[in-house]
């Protein structure tokens, strides 16, 4: 069976979104029950400054926890160079820089031209490379922009190849606003593996504003894709694309490529009573996801695992 990496983002992309911040007890509650549950990548938070997101101003406190825990690959995501220097300092296994394609996008997020950008790209290369770190640069806003609409696909190519020149080791499509569509990603995906390679292309991070998440998933399948970033309870969104809603639920992913036969490792009823540690930490906070009520089909795949 195809082993699937599915990438917890829900302590970064989930939480920077909601308005309470997590008590830091309960996001390595969170942390060690994934991890617990089978999950074996978490983005556990972002090393920007805290006047900014308040909501991830721990980031360095719940990486020494995350780096306890044997066999998980600790990620953070860093906004420029000083924060891949205090990610280095926390000594996360990963990180990944957001590298907008809609440049109007990047100004609001990160205030950096695409120029600007792939300067601290390469900043952040060399922070990582002396730190023997793995680096990755997430090509966000590549299926489309909420501030710009449409993003061109050839401006998405010659971006990547920009990054991966600059020092990216892996690339990652980012659907911020979710206005992807399976037949966007299969050609996305086939345009920027043709320009830097297979190798460097085998993430997709997906939202479901349109309720298309796990359709695009299954594109992306197609196209050999083999890790999907997801937030718990679809927690999650963009501070800074108005209107986008939250990401593809982990739960409801895990669901799905267990139930085609592929291989995630992770133990979905474990998986899903980690949602009662985030509604305890954060009450009134909507989860999303049809998992938790798929009973039934909870009984067949466990009988059919047997």
């Amino acid at each position: 069976m195809t082993a699937i990496l599915v990438s917890e983002v829900g302590l970064r992309d989930g939480l920077q979104s909601v308005g309470r911040i997590m008590p830091t007890e309960a996001k390595k509650r969170w942390i060690s029950a994934e991890a617990a549950a089978g999950v074996r990548e978490i983005e556990v938070g972002s090393f920007v400054p805290p006047t900014l997101i308040p909501q991830l101003a721990d980031t360095a406190e719940v990486v020494a926890h995350a780096l306890t825990i044997p066999g998980l690959n600790v990620v953070a995501l860093v906004p420029n160079a000083v924060g891949a220097d205090r990610a280095a300092q926390a000594g996360v296994h990963a990180m990944s820089v957001p590298f907008s394609m809609s440049e109007a996008h990047s100004v609001k997020n990160v205030r950096r031209t695409h120029a600007q950008m792939l300067e601290e790209i390469a900043a952040c290369a060399a922070v990582a490379n002396d730190a023997a770190i793995h680096f990755t640069v997430g090509l966000s806003t590549a299926f489309g922009c909420t501030i710009e609409g449409a993003v061109p696909e050839a401006q998405v190519v010659r971006l990547a190849e920009a990054a991966v020149n600059a020092g990216a080791q892996e690339l990652s499509l980012s659907d911020t606003t979710g206005y992807a569509d399976p037949a966007q990603v299969r050609r996305l995906v086939r345009s920027v593996r043709a320009a830097v390679g297979p190798e460097r292309l085998t993430t997709l991070h997906l939202h479901n504003t349109r309720g298309l998440g796990l359709a695009n998933v299954v594109a992306g399948l197609e196209e050999g894709i083999t890790t999907f970033d997801a937030s718990l309870g679809g927690l999650g969104g963009c501070p800074f694309a108005p209107g986008a809603s939250g990401n593809i639920v982990t739960e409801d992913l895990v669901l799905m490529l267990n139930s085609m036969g592929l291989t995630t490792g992770i133990d979905l009823e474990a998986l899903l009573r980690v949602r009662a540690i985030v509604e305890e930490a954060l009450p009134g906070e909507p989860l999303y996801g049809f998992t938790p009520d798929a009973g039934p089909m909870l009984d067949y795949q466990s009988r059919l695992a047997r």
